[in-house]
């Protein structure tokens, strides 16, 4: 063989290949889906700037003709008059107590109770899990009677022990956080379990982390149900002092007056917590409803 032949080649270029451009469709489609995205956001903002314009408002402006569509300079007058009308102040913390600590209480029941499904074998199993299933298709309004009947006996009423306890047993929650249990490998726990580690210890410490965003996802659920909860802490609270937002913003609503820059400003407060909440907690609530949506 000769040394030329023997030379080994050089290796050839490869050739770039050019960016292929995207038919013409597939742009239009694109453009298409991202305007209507865009129409969504703009409708969906649009009760969030009328509360904030409607709440520098007198109430009498509001119905002028044409309404404003700019904001006004009674934003200070209306703050203080929503503060001396029904203590705006207190029935915030009101709500923020009642839900935070019923956020706190539930969300832990349903994660006990989500892993007690998910990690453990006992007989009835698929029955109580078909019983938390058949909850779901319980309508509130059946249960408000018998429930008033036992708050009343244990002489609860006009408490709040009344509005929190009767409802920390989330169905909703049971089985998100029961999703979230099902792909934690058995493994990790017989060996929790082997290292002398406790159940709690290991629930608290092993399993619970590594569930976080199902965890969020509920934190918000369940604060946002029961800071916007009407019916029940209607029934419930006697006393102006432990109302709750709800409960306090319809006392606006009179007979033969609406105090509709109020309600436009206490609307517009009440949610300023919801939105707190969905920004600190946006990671794990997306991530959360996606993980118990693929997971069986």
């Amino acid at each position: 063989m000769s040394a030329t032949s023997a030379r080994p080649r050089p290796a050839r270029s490869a050739a770039v290949r050019p960016p292929v451009a995207r038919p013409l469709t597939a742009r239009l489609g694109r453009g298409a889906v991202l305007a209507v995205l865009a129409l969504g956001a703009v409708v969906s903002l649009v009760p969030f700037a009328w509360m904030l314009i409607a709440s520098t408002h007198s109430s009498s402006e509001l119905f002028h003709s044409p309404p404003p569509f700019l904001p006004g300079g009674e934003l200070l007058r209306n703050l203080a008059h929503l503060q001396q009308s029904i203590g705006f102040g207190r029935v915030l913390l009101n709500s923020l107590g009642v839900a935070v600590v019923y956020t706190a209480l539930s969300s832990l029941l349903s994660a006990m109770c989500g892993y007690g499904l998910a990690k453990y074998r006992f007989r009835g199993r698929g029955l109580l899990l078909g019983l938390v299933l058949a909850t779901m298709m319980i309508p509130l309004q059946v249960l408000l009677v018998p429930l008033f009947q036992m708050m009343a006996s244990v002489g609860w009423i006009d408490s709040y022990q009344a509005v929190i306890l009767p409802f920390l047993a989330n169905s909703f929650g049971i089985l998100l956080m029961r999703q979230g249990f099902l792909d934690f490998p058995d493994e990790l726990l017989e060996s929790a379990r082997i290292d002398g580690s406790g159940e709690l210890r290991t629930f608290y410490q092993v399993v619970l982390p590594c569930v976080r965003p199902q965890l969020g996802a509920l934190v918000i659920f369940t604060f946002m149900g029961q800071w916007n909860s009407f019916i029940w802490p209607l029934l419930m609270l006697n006393t102006e002092d432990k109302y709750t937002v709800p409960v306090a913003l319809n006392t606006l609503t009179g007979l033969t007056h609406v105090d509709y820059s109020g309600l436009m400003l206490g609307s517009l407060l009440a949610t300023l917590p919801l939105v707190l909440l969905f920004v600190v907690f946006q990671r794990q609530f997306v991530a959360g409803l996606l993980g118990g949506a693929l997971k069986g």
